[in-house]
């Protein structure tokens, strides 16, 4: 069973929203950025290219590095430091998503077989910390100290959001403030930090680094927020994952918090039961059961909802910029985004 969400978008209004303008815009930019990460994930040691590449091959977007591709043409940035950058973005992202899947012991990534299911988890972390390590040689080797100041306190709150989100697991008393957290610091502050380093490489005003910070931060709650809603409510070759992964791992989302604030008695009695004792049925019908309760309580359309008015914001974060195609294709990309929940 999945739950179908209806959300006013630019879809309905004869739009549909696609990373296409971002994809044109910087297609010459992340061809150069592709080639460092190809060059920078080589080993003597065999393993950890196989390995890294099983993952970077896979498929993702890169939407990443191509924020800070997107951001240093926003500023009408003109040198070539942002490619390195971008890759050391990709290369900080790719290694949290080898660490996040021993953690969360996924079996499946992007669609196929996760690294720790196929090398195991050993090999899994210990590649995850090569691809740190390359990605703090290039933000040595570009040798600004602000941009080695950002991604490093990035690096940091993204570690910090996931030892936050082992001690809010299970826990169906986690409030929304405290999910926020989670999001802005795992997610959300790579988002951020891409963004910024575009306008620090320009010499840009800290007014408009500022921006392109805030303009991430709201992007990333709004994509993570969508993620969460996309577990319950999409297909299986959307996800790349079977639907309700996080209801199995008793992950508590926003769907899960709004439908346990609204429940009665009965009803949070099930959630405690399925989420934090992780006794449920092997049929599927506790899942079944969650569904129904997310779509009485209409927790599901209501975080959506919530991503709409971090993507307005991320919007209004970019006001300060003149038109131009690099703004158009930003602004698409928060669109995007939201809409993968259709």
């Amino acid at each position: 069973m999945t739950v179908s969400v209806v959300v006013n978008s630019k879809e309905d209004q004869g739009r549909k929203a696609s990373l296409d303008a971002l994809t044109a815009l910087v297609a010459q930019d992340i061809s150069q950025c592709n080639e460092i990460i190809l060059d920078r994930m080589q080993s003597p040691v065999a393993l950890i290219p196989q390995l890294a590449g099983h993952l970077i091959a896979a498929g993702g977007k890169r939407l990443r590095p191509m924020l800070t591709l997107a951001a240093a043409r926003l500023v009408g940035y003109q040198g070539n430091r942002q490619h390195k950058l971008a890759a050391c973005v990709e290369f900080i992202h790719t290694a949290t998503l080898l660490h996040d899947d021993v953690v969360d012991e996924s079996d499946l990534r992007r669609g196929q077989a996760s690294a720790n299911a196929l090398w195991g988890n050993k090999p899994s972390v210990l590649v995850g910390d090569f691809l740190f390590s390359r990605a703090f040689e290039l933000m040595v080797e570009d040798g600004s100290l602000a941009v080695l100041a950002i991604l490093s306190r990035a690096s940091a709150i993204i570690s910090e959001g996931e030892v936050l989100q082992l001690v809010t697991a299970n826990d169906t008393e986690t409030t929304e403030e405290a999910y926020l957290r989670v999001i802005e610091s795992k997610t959300a502050a790579l988002f951020a930090a891409a963004c910024r380093i575009g306008a620090v490489v320009a010499d840009r005003p800290a007014a408009e680094e500022e921006a392109l910070d805030r303009y991430g931060m709201n992007l990333g709650v709004a994509f993570q927020l969508i993620d969460d809603v996309l577990d319950y409510s999409a297909q299986q070759e959307k996800l790349g994952k079977s639907i309700g992964d996080d209801f199995r791992e008793g992950k508590i989302t926003l769907p899960v918090i709004l439908a346990f604030q609204r429940g009665n008695g009965e009803e949070r009695a099930f959630w405690r039961r399925t989420l934090e004792d992780l006794d449920q049925a092997e049929d599927g019908s506790d899942l079944a059961r969650a569904l129904e309760l997310m779509e009485k309580h209409n927790t599901l359309a209501d975080s959506i909802g919530r991503a709409r008015q971090y993507g307005d914001a991320a919007i209004a974060d970019l006001a300060l910029f003149p038109d131009s195609p690099a703004k158009t294709a930003m602004e698409d990309i928060i669109e995007f985004c939201i809409e993968r929940a259709w």
